[in-house]
């Protein structure tokens, strides 16, 4: 298992939102195939046929929990894979 899939499964799992870094969250939205543009400290992230936009921001090395948990929620949602 490569450390893509150990994220994934990590922000999947909801039990460690909190310890998830803004560098993994940033990779795995990448991998997922999202786009980014970058607005001051906003990483704005969008997909073609994904109606909801992600914001993160860096805070002290880790991604907020709550935008951890709307990725997760995209995910699940339109069951989105690795490209």
């Amino acid at each position: 298992m490569n450390k893509l899939e150990k994220t994934l499964l990590k922000i999947l799992s909801g039990s460690s939102d909190e310890d998830i870094s803004f560098s993994e969250l940033y990779s795995m939205l990448k991998y997922l195939g999202f786009e980014e543009r970058i607005k001051g400290s906003h990483h704005i992230f969008f997909k073609d046929g994904i109606e909801e936009i992600l914001n993160i921001q860096l805070k002290k090395s880790k991604a907020k929990p709550y935008q951890v948990k709307q990725v997760r929620n995209i995910i699940l949602k339109y069951r989105i894979r690795g490209e």
